[in-house]
């Protein structure tokens, strides 16, 4: 079982089960998608989507426990990087501010220039 595995079986219900849709949105192909996600269900001995033909028409219910799952560990890989990331870089990250307009407008330009200029590598939202 592979983590691109795990990612095209997620990818794949969040493109209503459009492996072509999900293909372009990963910018590979749908043969590959395809071929990767018979393969988990061969190493699994289940079949995650029902289909016809070769349409996937839903997701089984072994494979929304999967799927459910899948979403799990992709998150905690995401999380790793985050932390190998902080102790790399630890003045690189994102920033989100919430604020007010009269805020936006006059209390922060001058705050928000300031925290650019000491932390270049942090990204404002």
């Amino acid at each position: 079982m592979k983590l691109q595995q795990l990612r095209y079986i997620v990818e794949v219900v969040n493109h209503n089960l459009n492996v072509s849709s999900t293909a372009e949105g990963l910018y590979t192909s749908q043969p590959g998608i395809s071929k990767q996600v018979r393969m988990l269900e061969d190493e699994l001995g289940i079949q995650i989507f029902s289909r016809s033909g070769k349409h996937l028409t839903q997701v089984t219910p072994a494979g929304q426990e999967i799927i459910r799952i899948a979403r799990e560990v992709l998150s905690k890989v995401d999380a790793i990087k985050s932390v190998a990331g902080e102790h790399t870089w630890p003045d690189k990250g994102s920033l989100y501010i919430a604020t007010t307009h009269t805020q936006a407008r006059y209390a922060l330009p001058n705050v928000i220039k300031g925290f650019i200029e000491r932390y270049p590598r942090v990204s404002l939202h």
